[in-house]
């Protein structure tokens, strides 16, 4: 008896270890399944059209770490073992790929702070699960390049290098971002830190409740988007702000020439705001997605094939909820 108790735990424990399969805590109106094969089409997109060097290269945008960045993350979020599992090449060669990128001085990663950012990103949802020593190093110069910039920032924020005196809300989301993810994988990151960023992020607030680029004029669905989930991640949901910020999100179209950019993001903003809201949203873009997948498994958008399609992989990402930064 004791021997078939000791088998019954170990096939509990492999069960266990698959972690993409089980999809879904609590309610859904869509099918599991349904969401798995258009991801795991979309993952082998990318597997296939990956490089020898860990970037991709469809034209300027492939070979960006941001790019690569992300596409490392909708590798992780779907919850296989990224060690030992069917991406676990692919992450390892795009990680590889980041920490390449990174100036070793500086701890800079890239041409941008849009590159920094997201890259930053996946070297925080990979350390502690993926097995390499260069990515805890990496993760603190990182952080402390977004931190170091933001503190000779006068607006407490980001925008296209490191030197920027001034600030807009896309590039400051995506180092906000990443500050949380760090913060979620056991790097300090300063809470005064955090309250400056949103600072910016409230100086951008319109009185309609979406958020502009520079200040608090233009709102567009993509940055109202990005400003509720930087709201989010700060704990703030219960705020006028975030309640205002989302009521103008579900009354605003996508932008056609952002429509995969404003998908990562609104994903998540929806996901923080309501369950019910989500699910909603949630049901209509699995079905969008689903019809405008490519035979291929990727989707074409302004930004390239490859951007496109790990946008729109992190968009259904919530299903699966396995990444820190994806929890609520």
């Amino acid at each position: 008896m004791f021997k078939s108790y000791l088998m019954t735990l170990a096939i509990l424990a492999t069960t266990s270890l698959s972690f993409g399969q089980e999809l879904f805590i609590g309610k859904s109106e869509v099918s599991p399944s349904e969401v798995d094969k258009v991801y795991v089409r979309g993952l082998n997109f990318l597997v296939r059209t990956q490089t020898a060097e860990g970037n991709w290269g469809d034209g300027p945008y492939g070979g960006e770490p941001a790019v690569v960045g992300l596409s490392v993350v909708s590798m992780l979020a779907h919850g296989d073992d990224p060690n030992f599992g069917p991406y676990a090449e692919s992450i390892h060669r795009g990680l590889s790929f980041i920490v390449k990128q990174m100036n070793q001085k500086t701890g800079y990663i890239g041409r941008s702070m849009y590159n920094h950012g997201f890259a930053t990103l996946a070297l925080a949802e990979a350390y502690g699960v993926v097995n390499d020593p260069r990515l805890g190093p990496a993760l603190e110069k990182a952080v402390q390049l977004i931190l170091s910039s933001q503190s000779h920032n006068a607006f407490g924020a980001w925008r296209y290098s490191p030197e920027s005196t001034d600030a807009d809300t896309t590039v400051s989301g995506a180092q906000m971002v990443a500050l949380f993810a760090a913060r979620n994988a056991g790097i300090a990151v300063p809470e005064a830190a955090i309250q400056r960023g949103v600072k910016f992020f409230l100086t951008c607030q319109t009185p309609e409740g979406g958020f502009g680029y520079t200040s608090a004029l233009g709102p567009n669905a993509p940055r109202s988007a990005i400003g509720c989930l930087v709201l989010a991640l700060a704990k703030e949901k219960n705020s006028r702000a975030f309640q205002s910020g989302f009521e103008f999100l579900q009354k605003s179209p996508p932008e056609p020439n952002y429509q995969h950019y404003y998908l990562y993001y609104a994903a998540q903003a929806y996901f923080h705001a309501s369950p019910v809201a989500w699910q909603a949203w949630n049901k209509k873009n699995v079905q969008n997605l689903k019809v405008t997948q490519s035979s291929e498994g990727n989707w074409e958008g302004q930004f390239g094939p490859t951007f496109s399609t790990c946008s729109s992989l992190l968009s259904l990402a919530l299903n699966y909820r396995y990444l820190p930064i994806y929890e609520r």
